[in-house]
């Protein structure tokens, strides 16, 4: 898996006309799951890669979250945490650069239309694989640096581990809408910048065993600062800082009281440190 998606991170570097790839670091502990419960450490390295090309942008991240014992792996209740791999791949096609036409309307900059997909995989007792394909239509806002609007329509299924209720193979659930912000916003002249996304997704009806799925609000928005200056380093080639991530009713199962289906854990508020080294 790893090897693919190096070749993958080659492949958009060689068609690229500019690209930034980075490695990152963020912790937290007050990170939730759901049927698990609140107050999860968790060590999450990735390696991202956003580039430019001919017609528009393609973004790619992959998450390795690794968990302390309170969210185990499979078998691993009271020793080990469960290790979590989750891929995100868009590609957003620009109006402008395909036409040639300035489409420049008020306080929007261009048009365009996103598509992607979601993977993971997890090895706790739920075993989570899903598989999410994404497509709409974008906006793209005139700030200094990105502002972007999409809507889109979400085609999702997941195979997890048989339980009781449900006998196993993959499940779809009802395709479904979202918004989805994106931005990333320098701050004047200084070496801060403002980072994030937010995603607002309908229910997606009923899960694989029948019970219902919520409207999801996930938030994941960072602050970080340039040290390349202090460090001898090119500019924007190591920064640190940190974030804020907000999951309310996460991957859309409904955030109920303790002992109650999902529980609270259904809900995560987390501010977490990060770092990421740009090459």
């Amino acid at each position: 898996m790893i090897a693919a998606i190096l070749v993958n991170v080659n492949i958009t570097a060689n068609a690229a006309d500019w690209i930034d790839n980075s490695i990152g670091y963020r912790y937290g502990t007050n990170f939730s799951e759901p049927y698990v419960g609140r107050d999860l450490n968790k060590s999450i390295v990735n390696l991202e890669s956003v580039s430019g090309y001919k017609y528009g942008t393609n973004y790619f991240n992959l998450d390795c979250l690794m968990s302390n014992a309170g969210d185990p792996s499979q078998g691993g209740e009271g020793k080990s945490g469960a290790t979590e791999f989750y891929l995100v791949y868009r590609n957003t096609i620009n109006f402008h650069n395909v036409t040639g036409k300035d489409l420049k309307i008020g306080p929007i900059k261009d048009f365009g239309f996103t598509f992607g997909a979601d993977l993971n995989t997890k090895n706790d007792s739920y075993g989570s694989r899903k598989r999410l394909l994404v497509a709409g239509p974008s906006v793209m806002f005139d700030v200094p640096g990105l502002l972007k609007m999409s809507i889109l329509l979400l085609d999702e299924s997941n195979s997890p581990n048989p339980y009781p209720g449900f006998d196993g193979g993959r499940y779809t659930y009802q395709i479904h809408p979202e918004l989805n912000f994106v931005w990333g916003l320098p701050l004047g002249s200084t070496p801060w910048e403002f980072n994030g996304y937010a995603n607002f997704i309908t229910s997606k009806g009923r899960n694989e065993s029948g019970g219902n799925t919520a409207a999801e609000t996930h938030i994941d928005a960072k602050l970080m600062y340039d040290t390349s200056n202090i460090l001898g380093l090119e500019k924007n080639t190591f920064k640190v800082g940190f974030g804020y991530e907000y999951w309310h009713n996460k991957y859309g199962n409904p955030t109920t009281p303790v002992n109650a289906g999902a529980g609270p854990g259904a809900t995560a508020s987390t501010p977490i440190i990060r770092a990421e080294y740009h090459f």
